[in-house]
Parts: C-alpha cells; sequence; structure tokens
C-alpha cells in the first residue's frame, strides 16, 4: 500500500485539480477522526467545528451506526440495488416514516434522488415545473442550492454562477427577509412582484427557500416571513419547497428547519447528514398528490445509497425516537448563543447571525473573518466563514460534541479573536 509521508502535500498539488478548496485553507493531512476531533499524520488534534458542511451532524464514526454497516458489509449484505426493493431500505422507510413523518402528520412520499443534495433540488426543480406547466421558480438573494445547472441558476453567489458558462435562466431572484435591512418588510415586495401584470416576472412554479441560509450568510428566516412565503406561493398556485440540506436533521434545533414554523412544504429536499454517517444520500419528500412521475422518468445509477440506508435507520433511532437529542442541541444552543454575542461584542459592528447550532458572527469583513479562521486552525480548531463577501464565521460543530470540547473549541475562537482583531486595527 502506498503511504502518504508525514505532511506530504505534494501528490495533491501536482495531480489533483486546482478547483479543490478547503485543504488550502486546512492544510495538512489528516488520517482519523472520531466524535468532534480530527487528527493529522503529526498526530496533531483538531476540534471540528465544519462537520463537513453539516454532513457530520452525529459526528465522526459513530460507533453504533459503523458497527451496524460492518455487520451489513461482513455479512453480504446488498451494497448497490439502483432503485429495487432491498431489506435496508424498507427498514430506513419503516423507521422514518414512524419517527419523523408520523409524528408531524406528515404523508409526504420518498423520492431516492442521486447521491448529493444538487440532486435532490434538480428533481424537485423537474418536478415543480412538470406539475404546474410552469418554467419560472423563484428563488432568494443569498441563496445557495447546489452546483449543477439547475440548482445553480437558484443560486445566487457571482462566483459560483459564473463556474456555469452557460447563461442560468427560468429563475427570479426575490429579496430574502432581511435583504435591504431589518427595518424593510421584504413580503409586501415580494407580494407586488407577484401581483403586478407588468413587474416582468413569469407565473411561478415553485418557490424555493432555505430557512437558514448556510452559504449565504446565515441568515435566518423568522416565521411570520416563511408564513407570508407560504401563503403568497399558495395563493399565485405555486408549489413550497424547502431547501433543507444542510439546515435539515437537528441542526436548526429540530430535524426539520420548518418545525413549528406553521407551514407544511410541498417537498424538502435532503442530503448532507441524512445518511447520519457521512455517506452520500440524498432524497426528495414530496405530497402524495404530486407524486406523477412515470417509471423512470427521472433516475440515477446511485439513487439511494444501501450503506446509507443502515446507518441512517440507526441515527434516527439513536437520535430521534425522543426528545433527549432535542434537548440536548437546545442546551448547546444556548451555550453558542450566548459565547458568540460575546465575542461579537468584541468586535466593534459584529452582529449574531443564524439560529440554534447554526450561528455565527458577522465580522465586517472577509478578510478579518478570515485571518480569525486562519488562526482558529493554528490553534486547533476548524471552522469556515459564509456569506456573500466570506464576512460571517460560522461554527458547524457536530450536534454531539460533548459539553467541554464544544466550550473549548468556542474558547479557541474567542483567544482568535482576541489574537487578531488588535493586530488587523494597528495594520490599519
Amino acid at each position: 500500500m502506498t503511504t502518504v509521508s508525514t505532511g506530504d502535500t505534494t501528490i495533491f498539488e501536482t495531480r489533483e485539480s486546482e478547483v479543490r478548496s478547503y485543504c488550502r485553507a486546512f492544510d495538512t493531512v489528516f488520517t482519523t477522526a472520531t466524535g468532534s476531533t480530527l487528527r493529522d499524520t503529526e498526530g496533531r488534534e483538531y476540534i471540528d467545528f465544519l462537520s463537513g458542511c453539516s454532513s457530520l451532524n452525529y459526528g465522526h464514526n459513530d460507533p453504533d451506526m459503523k458497527m451496524a454497516l460492518i455487520e451489513h458489509i461482513a455479512g453480504d449484505g446488498i451494497t448497490h440495488a439502483l432503485d429495487m426493493y432491498t431489506d435496508a431500505k424498507a427498514a430506513f422507510l419503516s423507521t422514518f416514516e414512524d419517527l419523523i413523518l408520523k409524528p408531524r402528520d406528515m404523508d409526504h412520499k420518498v423520492m431516492m434522488t442521486g447521491p448529493t443534495g444538487t440532486n435532490a433540488v434538480e428533481a424537485a426543480l423537474k418536478l415543480a415545473r412538470k406539475v404546474t406547466g410552469r418554467q419560472n421558480v423563484v428563488a432568494f438573494t443569498n441563496g445557495f442550492h447546489g452546483m449543477t445547472l439547475g440548482s445553480l441558476a437558484l443560486t445566487g453567489n457571482s462566483g459560483k454562477r459564473g463556474g456555469s458558462g452557460v447563461p442560468l435562466g427560468n429563475v427570479t431572484h426575490l429579496p430574502f427577509e432581511g435583504a435591504f435591512g431589518p427595518d424593510v418588510d421584504t413580503l409586501p415586495i415580494i407580494e407586488e412582484m407577484l401581483g403586478n401584470p407588468s413587474s416582468g416576472m413569469d407565473a411561478p412554479a415553485a418557490f424555493i427557500v432555505e430557512l437558514i441560509q448556510g452559504e449565504g450568510g446565515l441568515n435566518a428566516a423568522t416565521p411570520a416571513w416563511v408564513q407570508g412565503i407560504a401563503a403568497l406561493a399558495k395563493k399565485h398556485g405555486a408549489l413550497l419547497i424547502v431547501d433543507d440540506i444542510q439546515a435539515g436533521l437537528g441542526r436548526s434545533g429540530s430535524f426539520f428547519s420548518f418545525d413549528q414554523m406553521g407551514v407544511e412544504p410541498d417537498m424538502v429536499t435532503l442530503a448532507k447528514s441524512l445518511s447520519g454517517f457521512g455517506l452520500p444520500f440524498a432524497a426528495l419528500l414530496l405530497k402524495p398528490e404530486l407524486d406523477i412521475w412515470s417509471p423512470a422518468e427521472h433516475n440515477g445509477t446511485f439513487r439511494g445509497n444501501t450503506h446509507a440506508f443502515v446507518t441512517a435507520r440507526v441515527a434516527l433511532e439513536k437520535f430521534w425516537s425522543d426528545d433527549r437529542f432535542r434537548n440536548q442541541i437546545a442546551l448547546k444552543s444556548q451555550v453558542l448563543e450566548e459565547r458568540l454575542n460575546a465575542i461579537a461584542a468584541r468586535i466593534p459592528g459584529a452582529t449574531l447571525k443564524g439560529r440554534a447550532m447554526m450561528q455565527g458572527v458577522d465580522v465586517g469583513s472577509g478578510e478579518l473573518a478570515g485571518l480569525i479562521c486562519a488562526e482558529c486552525f493554528d490553534n486547533g480548531l476548524i471552522i469556515e466563514t459564509s456569506g456573500a463577501h466570506d464576512e460571517v464565521v460560522k461554527v458547524l460543530a457536530p450536534l454531539t460534541t460533548p459539553m467541554e470540547q464544544f466550550k473549548e473549541g468556542l474558547q479557541i475562537l474567542e483567544r482568535a479573536v482576541d489574537t487578531v482583531l488588535p493586530q488587523k486595527i494597528a495594520a490599519e
């Protein structure tokens, strides 16, 4: 077996595409991980406040999921089955129905899409257009929905959009809540655009929205605004799609980001932590009356990852069979909000962003945020930025992080701010 010498990144620099990104900020070779701890070739440990961009809400290598997967593989369990029936899929669907859908009185069907979030978004777009006979879709400023062409058309970030190489159309971008500042209610603006026959806006097939904008700066929608969007969608004959790929599965405090919001989306896109173990797995939830697909009209070779069915079922049983996990998230969310408010108070003009375990601090500039994150990495904490200008230092710690370790990571962040801020002010 070929081995990599300690700290040697030559093979990546010479053979891997220039498109790589996270490794440029976290320049070391990682080898093992457990819980909320990553280790590199030099044996150095890092607290993980990135969680694979919320793909590891339950941490690295959860022992129960790992054991179930090992047993499945050792027993020659099905590895790949297209969309054929398997015992692993049946167990996942039954558990998802019992623990997630039924308690919420949701009758949504589960569509297995390709393995990543953008596949679920593409399926939602195609189905919304098929159901309504319309082409236009409403997305929102600072939204991020994926990197394939349909999803990219929904995405606001100009840098990401610029890589498409073709025009990105059939989407109207409207202002998210707070897009024009806290004193401007965007709902009447959206209503006017929809209701004015001279607005130049085509009738939409759907609205797609993140209730907490993961890549767009942790802008969090209020229940009143979400209810307003749902009402406008219904009034104008459009479907409501909630993109819960990053904000779902506990990150927002409950399984879905729209829990307790007073709305029931027509469709919900899920991915990232859906497998529970970091395995590729994406799905689209859709109301039964929308399920007008013909067999194989939308498919994919990896539509449903059998290994992910195994770990996802264990994750549901372990973390969502009662309220204990949700209560733990609430406690950590309170600690996070208190500590981030204290950090924001140290930085002139800084503000707290987000909700629950998806919060961060808008420090006012991408340069300052980048310096803070770099200082954190030097001191054993992996954390990234978010926002249109990368101005938000964003905490995405595994939801299972032990409280002592969670506080230790926040202390590293606090010390990084205290180190970097005086240097930045002096340099100016």
